[in-house]
């Protein structure tokens, strides 16, 4: 039944040699890695604008050089990044270049970094969907926490079953927001060249406004800089890609920065001209698309549009996370169960991961996006910061041909993007930073952890032709019973096969119930000793642990091994009726030293396997 549950959600298993098959083309390239970065243009001018708004209207025309300051860091990180595929086509982006430039330390960061971002986006992403939806149906407002927890079932469930069909079901979305966005911008711009602006727009004031500091400027500049996340991803997931992978790549990159520059200054052009500012109840792109079109079809086409790619963002992490885990399990800093593809090819236990680790994030910070976005932010610039520095360094120790302008790239990127993480760290310290600021250590300790335990595990496991082990001289096999039956009576065949010294051990909770064993064992006689002993406190697993112990003591010259009886029913909801002590003995058997633990199972039939014999 489980399989079959399995195959319906996620589909039937591929085969190994499919892999290829799901290898992904630019146009679902595009919508699967670039979907984090183009939703960005949902909230990127509002956070920008919630830093400006209270100081009045005076202050909302720095909006726009801010604005273009922003795109001129979005087309360094663009270059820089297509600069890094070309280095790097297997992919792991900041990690990777942190990695082989700048030391493990370094590389463990950015690694920290990008894992803490991608479930960030996943629960941005979703969060901010939902604000679109409830923005257009107010009813909904109240739900948005549960909303957003369905949203990221769903979208675990579509990466699960593979690259290839999620791509086509998440390309559409995407392409219809492109395309809305692009109306609105066109259609908004437009009006105002034909009406002429508006007469309540924002004054131009020659001089910094009192009460408008450069900190503040700083502080908007770095807010506004949430519309660049979701860049790295396309770096990240170069081996995902069709051949040419690098190629393919670069040029997906390169048109989702022609994108995202144009559309976010359109959008940040509208709201200045529109005298919009951020509402709690509604999303500033809500106010735009309203004063353009107003409350008619094109309106709830943006705006259903927009909830689409918010939520479909999420899969940008979805393809990021598991594919970067993969590869930090390779290196050992990671569990190797990440770097182990499932049925469908793809890295489902990274999948899985992050989906949860999203799910408890909005559960904890109840679906609010302005108390996400100051934890989004910090991981994404730090990644940036030493993905650049990375490439600085790459560049002046090798020197290639028309390596100086590719270092002033890289270095310039490098400056701004730690010039945001210090404003974003400084800024937010009190509004949550401060928790990826500690995480992010907390990251790094386990990645350590987790090395240094492999590192543990294969030393103990290496061959050594000259290790010579002196087996024990005997084999004893202690078999735990509950009763006399024909699991019993099948196990001690089984158990004088493997050894002639065998002994049953019974746990009685009172005497009655001993002194019947015992009296039942001595007339069925099976030749092999029975020891009984008294649990008071009703406790199967203390008793047996002390007896095992001494038996370790007084025989230490066999080795000893626990058969366990098992019988298992016909069905698997059978097994929900019955106790599973045989389970909890196994797990708790499994961590003591010198104990083989065995199971001897006896199969039960169904009534309709009975009928049939």
């Amino acid at each position: 039944m489980l399989g079959f549950v399995k195959r319906l959600i996620i589909g039937r298993p591929l085969r190994t040699e499919q892999l290829t098959e799901e290898k992904i083309p630019i146009w679902k390239a595009l919508p699967i890695l670039s979907s984090d970065a183009l939703s960005s243009l949902a909230y990127g001018t509002e956070q920008l604008l919630t830093v400006l708004a209270p100081l009045g209207l005076f202050a909302l025309w720095y909006s726009l050089p801010i604005t273009a300051a922003i795109v001129f860091l979005l087309a360094l990180l663009i270059l820089s990044y297509r600069q890094i595929i070309a280095s790097y086509p297997d992919g792991g982006g900041a990690y990777i270049v942190s990695t082989d430039n700048l030391g493990w330390q370094s590389g463990l960061v950015a690694g920290a970094s990008l894992l803490i971002d991608y479930t960030l986006t996943v629960a941005v992403s979703i969060t901010a969907g939902t604000d679109a939806l409830t923005s257009a149906f107010p009813a909904l407002h109240k739900h948005s926490t549960l909303i957003s927890v369905v949203f990221v079932f769903i979208i675990m469930v579509l990466n699960l079953r593979g690259l290839r069909e999620s791509g086509t079901i998440f390309s559409f979305p995407t392409y219809l927001f492109i395309l809305g966005i692009i109306v609105l911008v066109a259609v908004g711009l437009f009006g105002v060249i034909y009406h002429g602006l508006p007469s309540d727009v924002p004054p131009v004031h020659k001089k910094i406004p009192e009460g408008l500091t450069w900190f503040l400027l700083l502080r908007a500049f770095s807010s506004g800089c949430t519309a660049l996340t979701g860049v790295e991803a396309i770096s990240n997931a170069t081996p995902t890609f069709r051949k040419p992978e690098t190629v393919n790549a670069a040029k997906t990159l390169s048109m989702l920065g022609i994108l995202l520059g144009i559309l976010f200054a359109g959008t940040s052009l509208l709201a200045f001209l529109y005298h919009i500012t951020p509402k709690e109840t509604e999303t500033v792109l809500s106010q735009i698309a309203e004063h353009t079109f107003g409350r008619t079809l094109p309106y709830y086409y943006i705006q259903a549009t927009t909830a689409l790619i918010l939520i479909l963002a999420a899969n940008t992490s979805f393809s990021g996370f598991p594919l970067l885990a993969s590869i930090m399990a390779k290196d050992k800093f990671m569990p190797r169960f990440f770097s182990a593809r499932g049925d469908r090819l793809n890295f489902s236990n990274g999948i899985i991961t992050v989906a949860l680790a999203a799910i408890f994030l909005i559960v904890v910070f109840q679906g609010d996006i302005d108390r996400l976005i100051p934890l989004y932010a910090i991981g994404v610039f730090l990644s940036f910061t030493l993905a650049q520095l990375g490439m600085v360094k790459r560049w002046l120790k090798r020197k290639p041909k028309g390596w100086q302008l590719k270092l002033t790239i890289n270095a310039l990127g490098c400056v701004v993007s730690f010039i945001v993480l210090v404003i974003f760290a400084v800024t937010k310290f009190s509004e949550g930073a401060w928790i990826v600021i500690v995480v992010i250590p907390l990251f790094i300790l386990m990645f350590y952890k987790i090395r240094k335990h492999y590192e543990m595990v294969a030393d103990q496991l290496r061959f050594d032709e000259n290790l010579r082990c002196e087996p024990p001289t005997d084999h004893l096999v202690v078999l735990p019973i509950s009763g006399i039956n024909r699991v019993v009576q099948s196990s001690i065949a089984y158990a004088k096969m493997i050894s002639s010294h065998v002994i049953a051990f019974y746990i009685a909770f009172d005497d009655e119930s001993a002194k019947k064993l015992e009296e039942r064992w001595e007339e069925w006689n099976p030749g092999i000793p029975l020891i009984v002993t008294k649990s008071r406190y009703r406790s199967i697993l203390g008793p047996m642990l002390r007896f095992l112990e001494h038996l370790q003591v007084k025989e230490s010259n066999r080795q000893l091994t626990v058969l366990i009886p098992e019988f298992i029913p016909g069905r698997w909801w059978q097994r929900l009726l019955h106790n599973q002590t045989a389970i909890i003995i196994r797990v708790v058997l499994s961590v003591k030293k010198g104990i083989v633990v065995a199971t001897m199972p006896y199969r039960l039939k169904s009534k309709k396997d009975q009928e049939r014999c």
